[in-house]
């Protein structure tokens, strides 16, 4: 028996300190589809709390308008400044925080993955993921964004939606004769 194959939608986040980047999903039975990108500007706010505290309303808005069923989130890649480290876990962790307050599973990936999943080059640029994103999802080169932060945002969302696999419409069988037994019709005799 076939059963109806349930929507998903994904929410992807490229977290950052300036600007933090997020796309948004649609999976019904094995199509993605864009539903919103976008970005959380901090660059007016000088003060590191006061910047999480924008993070935190923001990305709470963007959940209860979208109800995401899960979050894919980029994860932190170690540089050479420690503070800046710091501050981006920590902008990372507020998202967290408030999927997690929302019962949203999360799933963190790393951008060599994230780029690896999409281009199939880990070491690709923002703009070969932006490209590969706006073909494969058939984005029109108007609704591009300008900062490229919101597809890093997107890019998460589909790297999440490469890895869930193919969702199963059909129930399982026992064996073939449990197969025949449900399809007289797609056996010949």
């Amino acid at each position: 028996m076939i059963e109806p194959v349930r929507e998903k939608i994904i929410l992807g986040i490229d977290p950052g300190t300036t600007i933090m980047g997020y796309g948004i999903l649609r999976v019904a039975g094995i199509k993605p589809e864009l539903v919103a990108m976008g970005i959380i500007d901090l660059r007016k706010y000088a003060n590191h709390y006061l910047k999480l505290k924008r993070i935190h309303e923001r990305v709470l808005s963007i959940i209860e308008r979208y109800l995401p069923d899960e979050l894919a989130i980029e994860a932190p890649f170690y540089g050479k400044n420690v503070q800046s480290m710091l501050k981006l876990g920590r902008a990372q962790g507020v998202a967290m925080a408030v999927a997690l307050s929302r019962d949203i599973p999360i799933t963190e990936y790393a951008p060599l993955k994230i780029k690896m999943a999409i281009t199939g080059n880990g070491q690709a640029s923002k703009e070969q993921v932006a490209d590969m994103l706006q073909r494969m999802l058939h984005i029109a080169q108007n609704d591009m964004p300008d900062f490229m932060d919101a597809t890093d945002g997107l890019a998460a969302a589909y790297c999440h939606y490469l890895q869930m696999g193919r969702p199963a419409v059909e129930k399982g069988y026992k064996g073939w004769k449990d197969f025949v037994t449900k399809h007289p019709d797609k056996v010949r005799r």
